[in-house]
């Protein structure tokens, strides 16, 4: 499956499930991001950490350790 961690700048994908369990997950979920949203890679850090994703209007910065448990298609 792949992930929002393999997703290049510019990409749209939509969340299939944020795999993990515990506080992790409930962050990521209470962010916005759930099954069946859209996500919009909007660019990567020079060092490739963090990316910034556009969510359900809002502009959110993601660690690719919190990226890589969101599985995207």
């Amino acid at each position: 499956m792949r992930t929002l961690k393999m997703v290049k700048p510019g990409e749209t994908v939509r969340v299939v499930r944020v795999a993990g369990s515990g506080p992790l997950r409930r962050r990521i979920m209470e962010m916005g991001i759930t099954k069946g949203v859209q996500l919009i890679v909007r660019k990567v850090a020079p060092l490739g950490d963090p990316m910034e994703v556009h969510v359900r209007g809002s502009e959110l910065s993601l660690r690719k350790s919190d990226a890589d448990i969101i599985e995207v298609e």
